[in-house]
């Protein structure tokens, strides 16, 4: 009987793939026997994609522009003729009351967690309308597009955006073989978490979401990953528009 988590002869784009989470997922692809493309601003994906073997690719890339999805699907195409799963995991966040926010960040917030998702699906959905097993569109969202959070009010509202985005999506292009969900996690250790913790606000709310876990500690990377690995997988075949949350049962 074959293994269904298995991703062999599989080509899977992670963006924001420099960092901790980015490369988690990429990792985990990896080991199931996908070729990873991964995707960033930061050169360092060029180091990250040397641990996922020769047939690796990075791209230097940023995700607000649409134009530099499109080189991105491109040179995909060009190297493997394929494409068959898309991970929106690159975001960003400036932590702060709304009231006191500047102007400026909400459309970096915005053109980031949610018009970037927009793009890049946009530019790679020709290829994944290609792919022999169907493609798979996995986007990063956050709980508190559910339930709010303090001092992120800007980013809430732009995840919210990417679910509603991908549930919609899902609909529209489930009878193109394309299965299109989100994993939402809740706060997660990475290098994100460690920023917000140098900010007084930031700080609240990495103390805040630890103590409102029932499980009273932060997400790891590799937890993300793997939800992630499993909705891409043929195990999740039958698994469209829906929201799986790895919190640790901060919303239930």
């Amino acid at each position: 009987m074959s293994d269904l988590t298995r991703l062999d002869g599989r080509v899977a784009l992670v963006t924001g793939g420099a960092g901790g989470m980015g490369q988690q997922i990429g990792r985990v692809l990896a080991e199931r026997g996908a070729t990873i493309v991964v995707t960033d601003r930061d050169p360092a994906v060029l180091e990250v994609a040397a641990r996922f073997g020769s047939d690796a690719m990075a791209l230097i890339q940023d995700v607000t522009r649409l134009d530099d999805h499109e080189a991105a699907a491109i040179a995909v195409r060009q190297r493997y003729g394929r494409l068959d799963i898309l991970v929106n995991n690159a975001g960003w966040d400036r932590p702060g009351l709304f009231a006191d926010s500047d102007p400026a960040d909400w459309r970096r917030i915005v053109d980031i967690n949610y018009l970037g998702v927009v793009a890049g699906t946009y530019a790679a959905l020709p290829l994944l309308r290609e792919a022999p097993n169907g493609g798979v569109i996995v986007s990063i969202a956050s709980d508190t597009a559910r339930v709010g959070g303090w001092g992120e009010s800007v980013y809430a509202g732009a995840k919210a955006a990417v679910v509603a985005f991908s549930k919609s999506l899902a609909r529209e292009v489930a009878r193109d073989g394309i299965r299109v969900n989100c994993v939402s996690p809740a706060l997660t250790q990475t290098g994100f978490q460690d920023r917000l913790a140098e900010d007084p606000i930031g700080a609240k709310i990495v103390e805040g979401a630890i103590r409102a876990a029932p499980m009273r500690r932060a997400g790891l990377p590799e937890e993300i990953a793997e939800a992630v690995a499993f909705m891409v997988s043929p195990a999740a075949g039958f698994i469209t528009g829906q929201v799986l949350s790895v919190n640790g049962g901060v919303v239930m």
